[in-house]
């Protein structure tokens, strides 16, 4: 038997709320069972059933997770570089232990995956038994990776629901194309008590903040 890896990421593109990124552990053999839990790209899923699926991968399998928020993401020069730390402490994570090679299937977030995929390898504690395959749009293409894309996209929508409970507010989906985000965002972006869930270097609050500013001169 192969061990199989399946690594992939959740919420990079919102303003506001967590990144998340998911690795599960399988056996090659195993795939089929992620064929009978009906698994695909998360995005593909309706949330009741995905929620389903998440359960009984989390109870079959080891998995591991790795969460950035936003201050995290703000602070970081670099967002794919960022990424490439996380997915290697979930793979250092995984093959923890482990005595055979393993194979690594991620979806991969960089245009450049040759320079992406080397700052993984120089990340990782045992590179000798570790092949990195990544790939753009892995999580169509391959069942471990889309099982760590229902396990992402889960966690961070649990996130986000601890979030609105904890803060007493709805914020929206927190992509910079809902209406709700971006109208709470322009009232509480000041508010302190918001400070920790807002990416304030994302463009979009950048943008925001200079026309508010520029509104409140006139």
């Amino acid at each position: 038997m192969t061990k199989i890896i399946g690594i992939d990421d959740a919420g990079r593109g919102p303003v506001i709320g967590p990144m998340i990124l998911a690795g599960i552990l399988i056996d090659d053999k195993e795939e089929k069972s992620l064929k009978e839990l009906e698994v695909k790209d998360s995005k593909l899923i309706q949330p009741i059933k995905r929620r389903k699926i998440k359960e009984e991968l989390i109870k079959k399998f080891r998995y591991h997770l790795e969460i950035a928020n936003p201050v995290e993401i703000d602070e970081s020069n670099n967002l794919n570089y960022l990424e490439a730390i996380k997915t290697a402490a979930i793979v250092n994570k995984l093959t923890n232990n482990l005595k055979e090679k393993v194979k690594v299937f991620i979806d991969c977030p960089s245009v450049n995956i040759i320079s992406w995929t080397n700052d993984v390898q120089k990340l990782l504690k045992e590179p000798e038994k570790i092949e990195l395959i990544c790939e753009h749009k892995a999580d169509l293409n391959h069942k471990v990776v889309s099982a760590a894309s229902i396990i992402a996209k889960e966690t961070r929508e649990e996130e986000l629901i601890k979030l609105r409970k904890e803060l007493g507010i709805e914020f929206g989906s927190g992509y910079p194309a809902d209406p709700i985000t971006i109208e709470f965002i322009k009232k509480n972006y000041t508010n302190s008590k918001y400070k920790k869930i807002i990416r304030f270097s994302w463009k979009t609050i950048k943008n925001l903040i200079k026309e508010n500013n520029q509104k409140r001169l006139f």
